[in-house]
Order: structure tokens, then C-alpha cells, then sequence
């Protein structure tokens, strides 16, 4: 009889999940899953509710990226009531959404992934870690949790809450930008920025250029990829902008964001609650084979600079130029999430300061009138995970008649299974294997921050 290894849970996500791996008689993998035991009921509890309360209270899905929740829930309600948020409302909630994406990003690469890198994929799990990190370089590690922690208030400082906020609201934003509150983020953002460049100039250096063989090798699949862009120019956005579905041979289609569902269907496997979006517009069904893989597409960091055709700031452009000249378009390397993800740490500090620079931004003109009736709203956001949908129909008293929602991880439920096996089969021989390899394992997993 086979064998099952069960890594229980997987650690360092920003969720609950485990990795069970079938060897066969011989020891070898003969398959691998990512099990996600997580079960959301937000599509069906919200049902009923007035649309207005529905951005309070689908922020609770997650608490790592709550704004990005509130935010795609204003917009699908502001499209369920025909209205359109003054553009000083418009950009506030962008430079929310775009500030929160900088304190995620910190969090991810130095709490959750760096502890591979600089510690080692084989060093004991008692020490891989962000104690571990702490205890090898005190200073970075100070540094970090002063620029997260700075990130975090600028934030709280401004709209209140940095995690499950209310300041976005149906039509704009709830409180004007002062003009002491605006130098006061600029100078912040100006700081964040400068630490934004030395953490990629550190990961080049410690990271990408010394592990380059596992980053392109551990976990590599081939898939297409979904992000958002600028309706004029392609460059990549976070906020607004419309989807671009890309075939792993870097053709695309491009779409706008109610159209979703003739472009993207959704599919369940028998061992896993989460849905798997695929691409059910290439025709091709849904089929998670290494070789031949059907349908298949990722969101997420690596996703979104594959789709655009540049960085709109000019730090993030020279950023997105290296690492095209090195890895090209479409990369497919799983490992360089994290460098995709530096490159967007440097984007969302330049987008808050120029966002912040924006002319208009102090205007006290934050929302515009709501009458609440029935229609179909969608709002869709990049959240750090991934493309997130909310899709929502009212009723004629405004209130949810059903809802469905494709959060950022669900695009990258299918990809990382076919991840997590090609890593498996990679390391796993003849029955042989150890700590190291099964870490490496969950590293596969952990470049998606699921």
C-alpha cells in the first residue's frame, strides 16, 4: 500500500490549509493536493440585507486585506444604484486601497517568505521563522516592523480603521482629505517608498540572485494569468481598469468587469470546498494535468505585471524592464511572486504619492447622491491575492437579492495543487525525504500568499 504525507497545517500563509502527498508502492508521488478546509457563507448571509451595510460587512471575510473587500463591495453597490462617486471620493478610496496593498506586501515577503531565503530552506523549523529573522539581522528586522507598523497608521490616521474600515461609503467617501493629513501621508509615503527600493535591492542580492536555481525550478507550472490594466494605456492598476485574460503564449483578451462571466466560469473538484475559477472562454474545460493543463490561470503579483504593458511610475517601470530583460513575458517561475511582489511595493508607494499630490484631492466633495433601487452592480479591485470579484443584484427596496463573489486566493486554488505536485514529484524519490524537501514543498505554496 501507498504512503500519505499530511503537512498539517502549512505554515506561514495568511490561511488555514495542508498538503497531503500519495507516494505509491515505490515510494514516488503518484499525486498531491492542497486541501483548503476554510467555508465562507458571506454570498448567502448578506442575502436580504440593505446594500449600504453590505461594505461593513463583507470586510470581515479577511482580516489581512479587509479595504480590498470594503472597497469591491462599494463599487458593486454604487453600479447596483446607478451612481458614479465624485472623483475626489474616487481617488480616496484608491489611495486606501493602494496604501493598505504597501502594508500587505511588507508582511508577506519579510514575515512569511524571507525566513526561506535568509535563513535557509533547510534550516529547523524552530528557527525558520520570523523569530529567526529577528535573532539573524535585529536591525532589518527592527526596520520592517517600523515601516509595517508606519504603514498600518497612516491608515488608522486618516480613515479611522487600517483593518475592517467603514470610510468607504455608496456614492464616494465618507470624510474629506485635510491639509495637514495629506503632508503628514506624503511625508510617511516618501519614507515607505526609500524602504521600498532597498527591500528590493536586498532581495536581488540575498534572495533572487542566490537561490536562482530553486526559484526557477521548485513549483514551475505553465498556465495563462488575469489582471487588471489602464483602459488607455495598459499599464498595470490596482483599483480600476479593465481585466485582462492572458494564454500562457502572451496573447490576451481584454474585458470590462460586468462581462466577467462570459470569460471566467467556475468549477469544484469532489476533495475541496473552494470554487476554481478557469478560463471558460478558451473553450477548453477545466483539467489540472502538469503536461496538458486546460483552462488554467493565475492571478496575483506575478499575474498582474505579466498582463500590463508597463508600470505607470517610473521606479516600478525600471523595476518591471529588469526583470523582463532576465525572466520575460509571460514568466512563469512561481518563485518570482515575490519578486513580481517587491516590484509592486515599489508601484503602490510611488501610485499613494502621486495620488496624494492630485490636485483635487483635498476637496470636500467626497460623495455623491444615492437613491437605493434595483439593478446588478460588479466591483472588482486587485487585491494583493488576486483579481476579487463582488457581483451583487438588488432588489427594488435596494436591498441583496444574491450575491456572488471570487475572492483573490480562488484563482490560484487550482494552480497551486498543480504546484504543490510538480514540487512533490520534483523532490520526492524512492520513498526519500526529509524537513528540507517538504518545506520546499510549502514553499510553492507560500509564493501564492494564500
Amino acid at each position: 500500500m501507498g504512503t500519505v504525507l499530511n503537512i498539517a497545517p502549512v505554515s506561514r500563509i495568511e490561511g488555514h490549509a495542508k498538503i497531503a502527498i500519495h507516494l505509491d508502492d515505490a515510494g514516488n508521488v503518484e499525486d498531491a493536493f492542497l486541501h483548503i478546509q476554510s467555508l465562507r457563507g458571506f454570498e448567502k448571509f448578506i442575502e436580504g440585507r440593505p446594500a449600504e451595510e453590505v461594505p461593513r460587512i463583507v470586510n470581515r471575510i479577511c482580516g489581512i486585506c479587509p479595504w480590498m473587500h470594503h472597497l469591491a463591495s462599494n463599487k458593486a453597490v454604487d453600479g447596483c444604484f446607478g451612481v458614479t462617486p465624485t472623483p475626489t471620493g474616487h481617488k480616496l478610496r484608491e489611495m486606501c486601497q493602494v496604501l493598505a496593498h504597501i502594508n500587505d506586501k511588507i508582511l508577506h515577503f519579510f514575515f512569511l517568505a524571507a525566513p526561506d531565503f535568509v535563513l535557509g530552506p533547510d534550516a529547523d523549523y524552530s528557527v525558520r521563522n520570523v523569530i529567526g529573522i529577528v535573532k539573524a539581522a535585529p536591525e532589518l528586522a527592527t526596520q520592517v516592523v517600523k515601516m509595517r507598523q508606519l504603514g498600518q497608521m497612516m491608515l488608522e490616521r486618516f480613515a479611522g480603521k487600517a483593518i475592517h474600515p467603514i470610510a468607504g461609503v455608496v456614492g464616494g467617501f465618507a470624510k474629506p482629505l485635510l491639509e495637514q493629513e495629506r503632508l503628514d501621508l506624503l511625508t510617511d509615503c516618501r519614507t515607505l517608498l526609500d524602504f521600498a527600493c532597498y527591500t528590493l535591492d536586498f532581495a536581488k542580492a540575498n534572495v533572487f540572485s542566490k537561490y536562482l536555481d530553486v526559484i526557477c525550478s521548485l513549483g514551475v507550472i505553465t498556465t495563462g494569468f488575469l489582471g487588471t490594466v489602464d483602459r488607455v494605456d495598459g499599464s498595470m492598476r490596482l483599483y480600476d481598469g479593465k481585466q485582462r485574460l492572458m494564454k500562457a503564449d502572451g496573447t490576451y483578451v481584454d474585458f470590462e468587469g460586468e462581462d466577467y462571466g462570459n470569460y471566467l466560469g467556475e468549477h469544484v473538484e469532489p476533495w475541496a470546498y473552494s470554487k476554481m475559477p478557469y478560463a471558460k472562454s478558451w473553450n477548453e474545460g477545466f483539467d489540472l494535468n502538469l503536461d496538458a493543463p486546460k483552462g488554467i490561470y493565475r492571478a496575483n503579483t506575478l499575474a498582474r505585471i505579466n498582463v500590463c504593458d508597463k508600470m505607470s511610475t517610473p521606479k516600478a517601470q525600471a523595476a518591471l524592464e529588469e526583470f523582463r530583460a532576465t525572466f520575460g513575458r509571460p514568466a512563469q517561475a512561481t518563485l518570482l511572486y515575490h519578486y513580481a511582489r517587491l516590484i509592486e511595493l515599489i508601484y503602490s508607494c510611488e501610485r499613494t504619492i502621486e495620488l496624494l499630490e492630485w490636485e483635487g484631492i483635498t476637496d470636500t466633495n467626497v460623495r455623491a447622491k444615492v437613491e437605493p433601487k434595483a439593478g446588478r452592480g460588479v466591483g472588482i479591485v486587485e487585491a494583493p491575492r488576486g483579481t476579487l470579484i463582488h457581483d451583487y443584484v438588488t432588489d427594488a427596496n435596494g436591498c441583496i437579492e444574491s450575491a456572488n463573489l471570487i475572492v483573490g486566493t480562488t484563482h490560484n486554488i487550482a494552480p497551486m495543487n498543480m504546484s504543490v505536485k510538480q514540487a512533490a514529484t520534483m523532490l520526492i524519490k524512492d520513498g526519500k525525504y526529509d524537513q528540507g524537501l517538504l518545506n520546499r514543498v510549502e514553499m510553492a505554496v507560500r509564493a501564492y500568499d494564500p
